[in-house]
């Protein structure tokens, strides 16, 4: 099995709907996302797949993210932009981008979202298809 990781941030204001505490307020973090690949082989070239392409599709999903507030797009409005639903959405958004450009070789299997230096949420999925 090999794995690859690509690295990229955003920066968005949200607020947690039911919190009741500081983070029910407004307000915005830098968050960095970890984007994790797992391949079972490699191509022709020996690669999993083209960190290039990674990130230009990660990239591609964060600026559906960047500078905005969050609790305004449509999956956030009734749903908490917490780190873990972010987390799962940029994972959902990717995934289908990942799969193709690789030619059905590589699948992502996990994203982290870092709201801060010591704190971020993972979603994983164990799906090699």
């Amino acid at each position: 099995m090999y794995e690859l990781k690509v690295t990229s941030h955003f920066a968005a204001a949200h607020n947690l709907r039911e919190f009741y505490g500081r983070c029910e307020n407004l307000h915005g973090h830098n968050w960095f996302v970890e984007a994790v690949v797992r391949a079972k082989g490699l191509d022709d070239i020996g690669l999993a797949m083209d960190f290039g392409v990674v990130k230009k599709r990660l990239n591609e999903v964060l600026d559906e993210l960047d500078h905005k507030y969050l609790n305004e797009l449509g999956e956030f409005k009734v749903k908490n932009p917490s780190s873990e639903n972010i987390a799962r959405f940029i994972f959902d958004r990717l995934a289908p981008l990942i799969a193709g450009g690789s030619g059905g070789r590589a699948r992502l299997h996990s994203v982290s979202a870092w709201e801060s230096d010591n704190a971020c949420a993972r979603y994983v999925s164990d799906d090699l298809g």
